[in-house]
């Protein structure tokens, strides 16, 4: 069976390092930490006081008041990181049948701080049922496919992936495969996240998962150190158009990258425990690989899931050891987490804008905060400790994975003709 090239024409970002992909690269590189105690609500009882919010976040600047009510806050970020990246790939100036453009999005919770919302108000009143004609649609995490077809009369496949942290990686890979098999041209994807929240951060506190490095918050996310205590929660969302190569050669557009491959797989192990022995990681990146058609050695760098979780970073570098061997040492490794926290469902949208934008400026972000290396974890690896590295990335590979043992790893590659 023929399959086509897929390649990326569009990149767009609204993350807590900057509100443009452009932005966010320029935090990324200089290893700027987005953590800072929470604004969003009194978080003085909880034991988590602080996460990576989007700073000075105000939706007047993107919508109009009526339009923007009808959006949760992670639609919000959706609309706002596709718009970035549909006019990066100049996807609405003409030459482009929009019904042969789709819209496959990711997100792990959805509308949480319209549900909270919602209940909090239920709660308050005498138990007569009061609710908004637009919670549920807030809500959904569908809607935030949806509104982006709608704004842009894009009316290929539309539909968002929920499987934890893994689900814009899931939807990527998604997208990969209807642009490969003919089913699209083009499709707008990524993922995005808004769960700091009240029940965001609680529910997270009892799962026990999260720092309470509550001092000193900037150095929190601490990815692979031997003092790290868990994960930062973040917020945003990273957008990508991929696109058939000879539909995007024959409308001259620019070309960062290739998609060349994706895997997936499943832990079989604990809903929210990762398998310490790293079995479903080391299946993904294998599957990945083999999907595109290249050799371990090949790979230059590995935008790591590396949540600053003490099981989770063990269980993948292992992983990364057993499958690429010797060449582990010779790759370059790193987590972003550590600056821009943990966006769940909207981890793989930006992560892909990184790894792609490493590609693309020979450069590698660093894992900021790896100042006491875990003994555990094999050290003689390359981190990208605290600064980042320059090296021509020819071939990047970013991980993500989820509660429920869902596992994702998506390749990029340069260009060749």
């Amino acid at each position: 069976m023929n399959v086509r090239r897929v390649v990326v024409t569009g990149l767009g970002a609204i993350t807590p390092l900057g509100s443009t992909a452009p932005t966010y690269w320029e935090g990324l590189k200089n290893g700027v930490s987005g953590a800072a105690p929470i604004t969003r609500f009194d978080a003085a009882k909880f034991k988590t006081r602080f996460a990576c919010e989007v700073k000075d976040y105000n939706p007047d600047a993107y919508f109009d008041r009526k339009e923007g009510r009808k959006m949760d806050l992670f639609t919000q970020f959706a609309v706002i990181a596709a718009d970035e990246a549909i006019a990066d790939a100049g996807l609405l100036t003409g030459g482009v049948d929009k019904d042969r453009v789709g819209v496959i999005w990711g997100s792990g919770i959805g509308g949480l701080k319209s549900l909270q919302e919602e209940c909090f108000q239920f709660e308050r009143g005498d138990g007569t049922p009061r609710y908004s004609p637009f919670f549920i649609p807030r809500m959904i995490a569908d809607s935030s496919s949806g509104n982006i077809s709608i704004k842009n009369g894009f009316r290929g496949p539309n539909f968002v992936t929920t499987s934890a942290c893994a689900s814009s990686n899931d939807a990527l890979i998604a997208a990969f495969n209807n642009i490969r098999l003919g089913l699209a041209d083009a499709i707008v994807t990524g993922g995005s996240e808004a769960a700091i929240t009240e029940s965001g951060v609680g529910g997270f506190n009892a799962l026990k998962a999260m720092s309470e490095r509550n001092d000193d918050p900037a150095t929190a996310s601490r990815p692979y150190d031997k003092d790290r205590d868990g994960f930062v929660l973040g917020e945003g969302a990273g957008a990508l158009v991929l696109e058939e190569y000879e539909h995007a050669k024959a409308r001259g557009v620019k070309i960062y990258c290739e998609v060349i491959g994706g895997g997936m797989s499943s832990d079989a192990y604990h809903i929210t425990a990762p398998d310490p022995s790293g079995s479903g990681v080391v299946l993904v990146m294998r599957n990945a690989l083999r999907d595109a058609g290249i050799q371990p050695e090949d790979v230059d760098y590995i935008n790591t899931h590396g949540t600053s979780t003490p099981l989770g970073d063990g269980a993948e570098i292992k992983a990364i050891e057993t499958v690429f061997g010797e060449h582990a040492t010779k790759l370059n490794i790193s987590s972003t987490k550590s600056m821009t926290g943990h966006l769940l469902g909207g981890a793989g949208g930006i992560e892909a804008v990184a790894s792609i934008l490493a590609m693309q400026y020979g450069l590698v972000p660093p894992t900021i905060n790896l100042h006491t290396p875990d003994p555990e974890i094999n050290q003689a690896l390359n981190f990208t400790p605290n600064v980042a590295q320059k090296r021509n990335v020819r071939v990047a590979m970013s991980n993500t994975f989820g509660f429920g043992g869902h596992n994702t790893s998506v390749i990029f590659r340069k260009l060749s003709e």
